[in-house]
């Protein structure tokens, strides 16, 4: 896959990935996330936040070219990349770069998405924070996580449901392929959440820029 290459390469140079994760790209980053494409449905839209270095959106552009796919991403050098990712694997015409933190596109064109993702972002109640809103009621937001994810999801539940959210619930996707399975919390848009209360869930650090807690895996680099 050319994005493999455009990450070991030019993804190294300008850092958004560490070398030590060059040799593992395909099995901890590209299948981590292309598994996740069986959970969304046929011509959805998709919104992925914070999305760095690609992951997971740029790969399910590739394995879904179905999916029409925003890439919101607040970083100018990772925005740069991502365009000219979007550029050379002849993406134009499904995926969208939008530069700029999620709580401030809400009312741009990614709102109402079907499906909003991230990957290793924040830790959940910041996160549905910030993903929710992007999302139409009955939408969905998959949040890709680590070992972890059954605590994090009960730690935050009143947090996600204040937001508009249902109980998350951990989905295992690619099992029997990958080892381990990519873990996905999964939150379904019930409801709108109130200015106020969206607001202080997205609190005030720049979505996707919160760190790797919760991810539980190498991932490229964010910072």
């Amino acid at each position: 896959m050319d994005y493999a290459r455009l990450l070991v390469t030019d993804g190294v140079v300008r850092g958004l990935i560490g070398p030590r994760e060059a040799p593992r790209i395909w099995e901890r980053h590209l299948v981590n996330c292309a598994v996740v494409s069986n959970m969304i449905p046929i011509g959805a839209s998709v919104v992925d936040v914070g999305s760095g270095a690609g992951l997971p959106g740029i790969v399910l552009a590739v394995a879904r070219p179905d999916l029409r796919i925003t890439l919101v991403e607040p970083l100018a050098r990772r925005t740069a990349f991502l365009s000219e990712a979007v550029t050379a694997l002849g993406l134009e015409s499904t995926v969208t770069v939008v530069r700029g933190r999620a709580e401030d596109v809400v009312d741009g064109p990614p709102a109402g998405a079907d499906v909003v993702t991230a990957r290793a972002v924040a830790p959940l109640d910041r996160l549905a924070g910030w993903c929710l809103p992007l999302a139409r009621v009955g939408g969905r937001l998959l949040a890709l996580k680590g070992a972890s994810a059954a605590e994090e999801a009960a730690e935050h539940r009143a947090a996600v449901a204040a937001l508009g959210g249902s109980e998350p619930v951990v989905r295992l996707c690619g099992e029997g392929l990958i080892d381990p399975p990519t873990t996905v919390l999964e939150v379904v848009v019930l409801s709108r959440p109130k200015p106020s209360t969206r607001a202080a869930g997205s609190g005030r650090d720049t979505a996707g820029r919160s760190g790797k807690r919760g991810s539980g895996r190498g991932r490229p680099r964010r910072g």
